[in-house]
């Protein structure tokens, strides 16, 4: 079972920078994708930066150019650096992580299924 664990969120005043780490664990093998999300109050969640299936990045516009999201290179540990922060950026963040198996709760999938996995989301507070 992968358990994801997110770390380094807190409070920030705007025009400061944060970065999270997410580290993934319970898994020999490279995850095939790896993302974060956030959830701001009244909200839905969003996609905040990922790493897609095919190992390119994806960012949402409101991001763009002020966050950046990387990896180790065992792709089980992602960090999102996040610069000139604003009080819309308040959210919980979540990681969220992919893999391909091929045997879930006795089922074979000769295609493959991917499984998710969600950690407990870390907050990230922008004070004006």
């Amino acid at each position: 079972q992968v358990q994801i664990v997110e770390s380094g969120g807190g409070l920030v005043e705007v025009g400061g920078s944060l970065r999270l780490s997410c580290s993934a664990s319970g898994t020999t093998r490279d995850l095939d994708a790896i993302g974060w999300y956030r959830q701001a109050p009244g909200k839905q969640r969003e996609l905040v930066a990922g790493f897609t299936r095919e190992g390119s990045t994806d960012y949402a516009d409101s991001v763009k150019n002020r966050f950046t999201i990387s990896r180790d290179a065992s792709k089980n540990t992602a960090y999102l650096q996040m610069d000139n922060l604003n009080p819309e950026d308040t959210a919980v963040y979540y990681c969220r992580a992919e893999l391909l198996v091929s045997f879930h709760r006795g089922t074979y999938y000769p295609e493959g299924r991917y499984l998710e996995y969600w950690g407990q989301g870390t907050l990230v507070n922008v004070s004006s």
